[in-house]
């Protein structure tokens, strides 16, 4: 077995795949450490590595090549490495992750600087580190990496705007979000949300937003919007627009039985799921599921995955833990303040937790089903059929 990608997913199955006696797995991963993607925003504030140790993760069993694959050839069963060589495989588990888009706003690229890696969270942090806290930094983007990323900086003396594009925290439920806003404000972040906040360019030292308003702003840090690598797209295998690969609802490859996916890599049905680490390690440990029942055999099961809540940070004093009904609205339930801080802590330990567990006694991971997938997917798989028709 092949695992492409050394993130939660593809660390995740790894390990469950270890159930069987007659398997090998070799897990292909450009980085010699597990990097825990949830805490980059500590990179950047200076406050935790987010790196661990593979083999704290990782089974025992289960061997790490450090390289990229930059081709999959489905006819063959085999990849193609950027060090030299290939590897064959009789399964393939594709859980490539994801990483920053690409912005097309004019001078983004130039001039802000994204965080989605280790590498671009290390590079970020030198930048702070030699400009000080009294620089005026502007954070563009108000999901859970923005809000979180804003907020560990403002604590820590940095002069924060959060450009928001639109509304913050666009999951939380008004009640949730106003509480989010308020501790933002509490600990010095300049929240910019609503119409007219979008950016419309960036220059060296500023930020121009769609009302016309000017920020400066030495440091730009861009948090808005994803990609995935295309190494599925350019090995011919069928992607969505955004290049995630397309697979049936058991995770399978629409293209090939042999291949099955995983992670913020995969869109079933052309319909993914919400991206977390937490959502990457049950769909790795689903992929995993499917392939030993490929093996088998047996019919492999349509994925699902309850999510239930989702956790913002808002430094060490606050967060905010969101309450989620089946359908992963958000309602008005949430928990807020110190005790929405130690909720968030948990998740930092629970995240890496499964993959230790799971490495220790392979098959021991458990979630719950989520019983409106199969709705949700009826009625948006065809309009996400359409368009990742349009792309290929």
């Amino acid at each position: 077995m092949v695992v492409v990608g050394g993130g939660f997913a593809g660390v995740m199955a790894a390990n469950r795949l270890m159930q069987r006696d007659d398997v090998t797995v070799t897990v292909v991963n450009p980085r010699p450490d597990f990097v825990i993607r949830l805490r980059l925003h500590h990179v950047v504030a200076g406050v935790h590595g987010a790196v661990v140790p593979y083999r704290q993760v990782l089974a025992e069993d289960v061997r790490l090549i450090q390289d990229t694959v930059t081709a999959i050839d489905a006819a063959q069963r085999s990849v193609t490495l950027l060090g030299a060589g290939t590897l064959g495989y009789d399964y393939l588990v594709y859980a490539a992750g994801s990483a920053s888009a690409e912005s097309r706003v004019p001078g983004a690229a130039e001039f802000a600087y994204p965080m989605a890696t280790l590498e671009a969270a290390q590079r970020l942090r030198s930048i702070l580190d030699d400009q000080g806290p009294a620089t005026p930094v502007t954070v563009v983007g108000a999901g859970p990496t923005g809000i979180e990323t804003a907020a560990e900086l403002a604590e820590r003396g940095h002069r924060v705007s959060l450009v928001c594009g639109g509304t913050l925290g666009a999951y939380l439920h008004p009640r949730a979000r106003r509480a989010a806003a308020r501790s933002l404000t509490r600990i010095g972040v300049d929240v910019l949300a609503g119409p007219g906040t979008e950016v419309t360019e960036v220059t060296r030292d500023a930020v121009r937003l769609g009302d016309g308003r000017t920020l400066p702003s030495t440091i730009t840090i861009w948090t808005a919007g994803f990609g995935v690598p295309d190494l599925a797209t350019r090995s011919g295998l069928r992607t969505d627009a955004l290049g995630r690969l397309i697979t049936d609802e058991t995770l399978t490859s629409v293209d090939d039985e042999r291949i099955v996916a995983a992670g913020d890599s995969v869109a079933p049905s052309g319909v993914p799921y919400r991206m977390s680490a937490y959502t990457a390690s049950c769909l790795g440990a689903h992929a995993a599921d499917t392939v030993l029942r490929h093996i088998a055999g047996t019919p492999a099961e349509p994925a699902s995955v309850f999510f239930g809540a989702m956790c913002v940070g808002l430094g060490t004093q606050a967060g905010i833990y969101q309450l989620a009904g089946r359908d992963d609205t958000a309602n008005r339930m949430y928990v807020g303040g110190r005790f929405g801080a130690k909720l968030k802590a948990l998740t930092y330990r629970f995240a890496v937790a499964h993959l230790t567990n799971e490495a220790r006694k392979p098959g021991s991971h458990r979630w719950l089903s989520n019983n409106k997938r199969r709705q949700l997917v009826e009625a948006e798989s065809g309009p996400a059929r359409a368009a990742a028709e349009r792309s290929a």
